[in-house]
């Protein structure tokens, strides 16, 4: 089995001194083409891997923006299936590391037991579950590792030492810290205790470590940039999509405040 391209994609960052700019999007807003192209653009402006939100009728780690996204997705016809689709036609023209970040019940009515396959032949490299522990999830997350589909697994700011040693020993790829308690969403400022918070998982793990939720700003992501190996950016990209609908621009928006993160982050 080949290396996963998200392995490769942090080796990549370590041999260069450089930190990891993950963008997250959700799958098809307004389109699943719009997705593609959206993913071709960020790619070209610098992103290292790409988060692509798969939509769910009740996300509830979500907030406003991201709702109403999966919302106008879900209204737009996008399923598992066809972003499964979706990565496939990617794959034509693109290596980036692709991740999918999804609620279990989406997973469940696709099928738990061909999900993995057809995730590793579409070409996805990483799977993260919003709303399941991992020992709950055990076997599939066994069976999607052994199909070569890396599960990324949360920490959150109170999981305990314990739980961040399995986390870590569990998870492949990178672990993603959720920086804040509550949903995802735009943030004026970062959490008080993000430093403490990252220093402490760093003491328990030596994977690489993606900070996610509520980071807003190319400063903010700068500053996170600082303590972590990549950083998440998610709301705040969707709400430019959102503001550009309709636009003709759309994309070349988006694009643009992703540059601005690839910038501040370095």
């Amino acid at each position: 089995m080949s290396e996963n391209r998200i392995d490769r994609a942090f080796a990549r960052l370590k041999a260069q001194g450089r930190k990891g700019l993950i963008p997250f999007l959700a799958a098809g807003d307004p389109s699943l083409e719009v997705t593609e192209a959206l993913v071709r653009e960020f790619e070209a402006r610098g992103a290292d891997v790409v988060e692509i939100g798969v939509p769910f009728s009740d996300p509830l780690a979500d907030g406003v923006v991201n709702q109403r996204a999966y919302q106008r997705a879900l209204a737009a016809g996008a399923s598992l299936g066809r972003i499964l689709g979706l990565v496939a036609s990617i794959r034509k023209h693109s290596e980036i590391p692709l991740v999918l970040m999804s609620y279990v019940n989406p997973i469940h009515r696709f099928g738990l037991e061909r999900f993995p396959a057809a995730a590793r032949e579409a070409g996805v490299d990483g799977l993260i579950l919003s709303d399941c522990p991992p020992e709950e999830m055990d076997g599939f997350l066994n069976v999607l590792g052994s199909a070569g589909v890396h599960p990324v697994l949360l920490v959150a700011p109170t999981s305990p030492a314990r739980r961040i040693s399995l986390i870590s020993a569990r998870s492949r790829g990178y672990i993603y810290y959720v920086s804040l308690r509550g949903v995802t969403g735009p943030r004026d400022q970062l959490p008080p205790d993000l430093t403490d918070g990252i220093r402490r998982v760093r003491a328990l793990t030596e994977r690489p470590l993606a900070v996610g939720f509520g980071i807003s700003t190319p400063t903010q992501a700068a500053a996170v940039a600082e303590l972590a190996d990549a950083v998440v950016v998610g709301s705040a990209i969707v709400a430019r999509v959102e503001a550009s609908l309709g636009r003709p621009d759309l994309v070349t928006q988006a694009g643009d405040f992703v540059a601005d993160l690839r910038t501040a982050v370095g």
